[in-house]
C-alpha cells in the first residue's frame, strides 16, 4: 500500500470514529486486508474515546470490517452488515476446479470494489463468499459464472461449518521461544531465511504488523505469516534432556 493510500486510508478510518462519537450511532468501514488493519492499529491511540470491534464474518477471518461502537455507549447493538453467499455450479458434474483466484477475477469483472468483498473460502465446487449486505443482492444476479462454469449464489442462513476454522495441533522442538526461530521451525526454514521474512514485513501477530523477531508470542496470540499461513501460539510444554523447548502450536488448516 502506498504511502498516500494509507494516510487516506487512516483519515477514512478517524473520520468513521468521530461520526458515530459525535452522533452516537455505528459507522463501519469497508473490508480491509491485513496491511490495512495494522494501518488502523498505527492510529488506533487517536481514537480512545470510542470503542471498536473487528469481524470478518467469521472467526480468524483474514479481510475484516471494523464497527466503531457499542451496546455500552450507544444502548443498542446493530450487527456487522455481513452476508456469506455460497457460490455453486448449476451442474457440478460438467464443472471445472475452480480457484479463489477464479471467483475473485469473476467478481472484479463485474466492476465490484474489493472492499465490499470479506474473505472467499474455495472447498471442493463451492467458494463461500463474505461481502457487505449491500452488495449480495447485486452479486446474486450478477455472478452467474466463473471461468466456464455456470453457477448460481444463495444466501447462507447461518455460517456454515465448512468455513469455520480448523486446527491441527502440532509440537515443535526450538532452542528458544523467539518468534523468528518458532516460524522457522514451523515452516522448515532457515533462522535466516525467518529474519529476512521479518525485514519483509510479512509477520503479524494478532493483526498488527510485528518487526521484532526476537519477540517471545504470548499464549493465545495468533501468528499470521504472508504466503506461509498462520498458527496459533499455545505456549512451551516441557524443556528436553538438550536443553530445547518442545512448543505448542495449532496451525489452521
Amino acid at each position: 500500500m502506498a504511502q498516500s493510500e494509507e494516510e487516506l486510508l487512516k483519515k477514512r478510518l478517524l473520520e468513521l470514529a468521530d461520526r458515530a462519537y459525535e452522533r452516537n450511532q455505528y459507522t463501519f468501514s469497508g473490508f480491509l486486508s491485513p496491511g490495512e488493519v495494522n494501518a488502523f492499529y498505527e492510529i488506533e491511540g487517536q481514537i480512545a474515546y470510542i470503542n471498536y470491534e473487528l469481524s470478518g464474518g467469521v472467526e480468524q477471518a483474514e479481510r475484516v470490517m471494523i464497527r466503531f461502537g457499542s451496546e455500552g455507549m450507544f444502548g443498542y447493538l446493530e450487527e456487522f452488515p455481513i452476508i456469506c453467499l455460497i457460490v455453486e455450479p448449476l451442474m457440478k458434474k460438467f464443472s471445472e476446479p475452480l480457484t479463489h483466484r477464479d471467483f475473485l477475477g469473476a467478481l472484479m469483472n463485474l466492476g465490484i470494489e474489493r472492499n465490499t468483498l470479506g474473505d472467499i473460502v474455495v472447498k471442493g465446487a463451492k467458494a463461500y463468499l463474505f461481502c457487505m449486505d449491500s452488495m449480495a443482492d447485486f452479486i446474486m444476479e450478477n455472478l452467474t459464472k466463473v471461468k466456464h462454469t455456470h453457477v448460481r449464489c444463495v444466501r447462507s442462513k447461518e455460517i456454515p461449518e465448512e468455513v469455520k476454522p480448523e486446527l491441527k495441533e502440532e509440537t515443535i522442538l526450538v532452542s528458544s521461544e523467539r518468534l523468528d526461530g518458532v516460524i522457522a521451525k514451523a515452516y522448515n526454514l532457515s533462522r535466516s531465511q525467518a529474519v529476512e521474512i521479518f525485514r519483509e514485513k510479512r509477520v503479524f501477530v494478532d493483526g498488527r504488523l510485528c518487526e521484532n523477531n526476537s519477540r517471545v508470542p504470548k499464549s493465545g496470540e495468533v501468528v499470521s505469516v504472508r504466503g506461509f499461513g498462520k498458527f496459533l501460539y499455545v505456549g512451551r510444554e516441557y524443556e528436553t534432556k538438550k536443553g530445547k523447548s518442545a512448543v505448542k502450536i495449532c496451525r489452521y488448516v
